[in-house]
């Protein structure tokens, strides 16, 4: 077979094959599911062969994504990813050279490329506060001072071993295993050890030391550091204990008037529902904005985090030229105490 001779739906396969290695299973199901779309689409409108593809029919598509009505920073998504499609299909001369420009990609403003949504720093001091004092130890107290310490997302607290924890030297290593089930994000660049703060560092102890972990194991042998009863939890499983950790009314009289005895959000399968509960990325989120006001620089955040710099200045970092120099003269760590 020719490649110019491929389906729409045959191409859209080998592109995925050949991404699989250099990313995630996480990423490549991304890239799955935005040219599934595109791939139907092209079914259903008689595009028989990647050949049939012209710039016309780039724009039918656009136009009929758009309306379904697509938040914009989705519908920029899909349409980057199918420029990044076609240009592979360039390249294995299966269409004209330069057909990926005429893909229109449109632009979104800065305020709808990122979801402003976190834990701010009030709610966080108020829930740790809370459990320092009254639940001391408790894995959603454990995984609570983790995420907001160090900020990592949710696939990287999800991989963590009990081994990876170092208490005499308080802190985490973060190591790539996708040969047993968890690879960072960004793979190998992702393993990175981080310090912790003292708190956090106590309640993990006490997690460890105190019968409140469950002593399970996963499928592969591993003892992870956030266990369920069955092993190494799902990543849907770490975020519904997130937001069960972050409801408002185990610290405080509920924001939204409801009774926490009747309120349906306190139970498990609905807690993601309470306006003021918060996934780990909405954690993070407000931990990298912690972090910069705490002092840190965007080159220290960026190592602790996993991100790159120009992703904390551009997102996060609102300081002037005077404010970073004189975050320069403070030190790191132990700027990162949530006091009372």
């Amino acid at each position: 077979m020719r490649p110019e001779e491929l389906t729409p739906r045959e191409a859209w396969k080998r592109y995925v094959d050949r991404r699989r290695p250099e990313y995630t299973e996480h990423s490549t199901q991304t890239y799955h599911y935005r040219l599934k779309q595109f791939v139907e689409w092209c079914e259903e409108n008689g595009i028989e062969t990647v050949s049939d593809l012209t710039g016309w029919a780039f724009e039918n598509y656009e136009t009929a994504r758009s309306g379904d009505e697509l938040a914009p920073i989705t519908l920029h998504n899909e349409m980057k990813t199918l420029r990044q499609f076609v240009r592979y299909l360039e390249r294995i001369e299966a269409v004209d050279d330069r057909l990926s420009e005429k893909i229109h990609v449109p632009k979104v403003n800065a305020d709808e490329k990122t979801n402003d949504t976190k834990l701010t720093t009030d709610a966080a001091r108020i829930l740790l506060n809370h459990y320092r004092q009254h639940e001391r130890g408790s894995r959603r107290h454990a995984l609570l001072e983790v995420l907001w310490n160090v900020g990592c997302r949710l696939g990287a607290i999800r991989a963590l071993d009990a081994r990876d924890y170092y208490p005499d030297d308080q802190y985490l290593q973060f190591r790539h295993r996708p040969d047993t089930g968890t690879p960072l994000k960004k793979k190998h660049k992702g393993e990175r050890p981080v310090a912790l703060s003292d708190e956090a560092a106590d309640a993990l102890d006490h997690y460890l030391n105190g019968g409140n972990r469950w002593d399970s194991y996963d499928e592969h042998g591993r003892k992870p550091l956030f266990a369920s009863r069955q092993g190494r939890p799902s990543q849907n499983t770490v975020r519904v204990w997130t937001y069960m950790a972050t409801l408002p009314c185990i610290a405080v009289d509920c924001p939204h008037d409801r009774d926490p005895d009747t309120c349906q959000f306190t139970e498990r399968n609905h807690a993601s529902k309470c306006p003021s509960s918060r996934s780990p990325h909405q954690i993070r989120t407000g931990s990298i904005t912690w972090q910069l006001d705490a002092g840190l620089p965007p080159e220290v955040v960026s190592v602790r985090v996993n991100a790159s710099v120009e992703t904390i200045n551009q997102h996060y970092d609102k300081a002037t030229p005077r404010e970073r120099m004189e975050r320069r003269r403070r030190s790191y760590i132990d700027q990162l105490h949530l006091e009372s």
